[in-house]
């Protein structure tokens, strides 16, 4: 499926001609040929047999120059394809056109062998770009039974190649959910490609439901930190975020473990700081440096914990701050306090102070429902994360609360 999806597919030509003749023969439906075609034919298969390019040439022209009526054609046409088939090198597509095209139009030729020369004739004409031609054969086959488990992936390709995205992204859509209700898992290249083709044609919300798919059926770490910065963190991502609604993904990624690398524990953490968050930018860099990711002779980190570390003295004990939080008119500084405590994993008290704010008002809901979710996901309480988070509204941040649904439904995993 891989090579499906990545370029031109390629199928193995199967080679009827003499043998096919026998087996009719034992059916009881023994072809019937003239001696000027016979005597060549049974030369030209022991010769192609024996993969003898130079002694089949001459006796297979034979065959076609004195072939009259449709069991000869049918010979010829099926000894013609088996000797393109083994030209030195492989064959030529082109060669192989005028025997196939001939094999589908015989009487003489089974309707499963028709299927199957149907299809390795769209095969051809997909290789050669030409898709409406390539979709036309692909769907003849299937009409005459041919059942390739690839063939309803390359129709899709061919949709989508041919720009139909909306069309192909839904065949295969239907395809994908219908397999993995039936208890399959389709390979991870078709939700990549289904991401890939959608993304580039700019269609953001058939593009995140194939995430959705695709974190449903293979959720490791390394997925999801993928999905989630071709979504919103990495430069020209699908949409626009600020520093505060990017570090709520990396809480994410920090949650399931997923944050990849020194780069990753270090952006945050500065992130995190920029913000007036020395506590989480601190903790962001201890765990980089437990889990080896940040090598202890970063200087970028260092000087940015010594930072962090300054900060935090400077800022004196949170409790004190907390008590005049609870006793402020409006909730800014329970909600600041608030995420001081996410931070640092005090999720109780985080939690506390989110929900004090949003009692007092005077903050932007949808931030607060959403820090207040994630101190809840992170405290063991799915069912309340998954109410805060669902009481966010208005992009980005509504779609920036579904992402960390989805985490609580199917969690990264190793």
């Amino acid at each position: 499926m891989a090579v499906l999806l990545a370029g031109g597919a390629t199928v193995a030509l199967s080679q009827p001609a003499v043998a096919q003749k026998k087996k009719e023969e034992q059916k009881g439906e023994q072809l019937k040929l003239s001696n000027e075609v016979r005597g060549p034919a049974a030369q030209a298969q022991t010769a192609l047999a024996a993969k003898d390019v130079a002694t089949a040439t001459p006796l297979v022209a034979a065959v076609e120059a004195a072939a009259k009526t449709d069991d000869e054609k049918y010979i010829a046409a099926a000894l013609r394809l088996n000797l393109e088939v083994i030209q030195p090198g492989g064959p030529n597509n082109a060669n192989l056109v005028a025997p196939l095209d001939a094999l589908i139009a015989s009487p003489r030729t089974a309707q499963a062998d028709k299927a199957k020369y149907t299809y390795q004739r769209g095969v051809i004409q997909a290789n050669a770009k030409d898709a409406a031609g390539a979709m036309r054969f692909f769907e003849q086959a299937q009409q005459l039974g041919y059942n390739d488990p690839n063939l309803p992936l390359q129709l899709v390709k061919l949709k989508m190649d041919s720009g139909d995205i909306a069309g192909g992204s839904a065949a295969l859509a239907k395809m994908v959910d219908e397999q993995m209700a039936a208890g399959q898992k389709p390979s991870e290249d078709i939700f990549r490609y289904a991401i890939s083709r959608n993304n580039q044609a700019k269609n953001p919300a058939e593009t995140r439901a194939w995430m959705r798919r695709y974190l449903t059926a293979y959720p490791t770490a390394k997925n999801w930190r993928d999905m989630l910065v071709v979504w919103g963190i990495q430069p020209q991502s699908m949409v626009t975020l600020d520093k505060g609604q990017k570090v709520d993904l990396y809480r994410l990624l920090r949650s399931g473990k997923a944050l990849a690398d020194q780069y990753d524990y270090e952006i945050y953490a500065q992130w995190t700081f920029d913000q007036g968050l020395p506590w989480e930018s601190k903790a962001v860099l201890t765990e980089g440096k437990a889990a080896g990711k940040i090598p202890a002779s970063s200087p970028d980190a260092g000087s940015l914990l010594a930072a962090a570390n300054k900060s935090i003295s400077n800022e004196g004990s949170m409790a004190a701050v907390e008590a005049r939080a609870m006793k402020a008119a409006d909730g800014k500084l329970a909600a600041s306090t608030a995420d001081a405590y996410l931070g640092t994993g005090e999720y109780p008290k985080a939690i506390a102070l989110y929900r004090a704010a949003l009692q007092k008002g005077g903050v932007d809901a949808n931030v607060v429902n959403t820090r207040l979710g994630i101190a809840l996901a992170n405290s063991g309480d799915k069912a309340g994360a998954k109410t805060a988070f669902q009481a966010v509204s208005g992009s980005p941040r509504a779609d920036i609360a579904g992402w960390w649904i989805d985490f609580l439904d199917h969690p990264p995993v190793a």
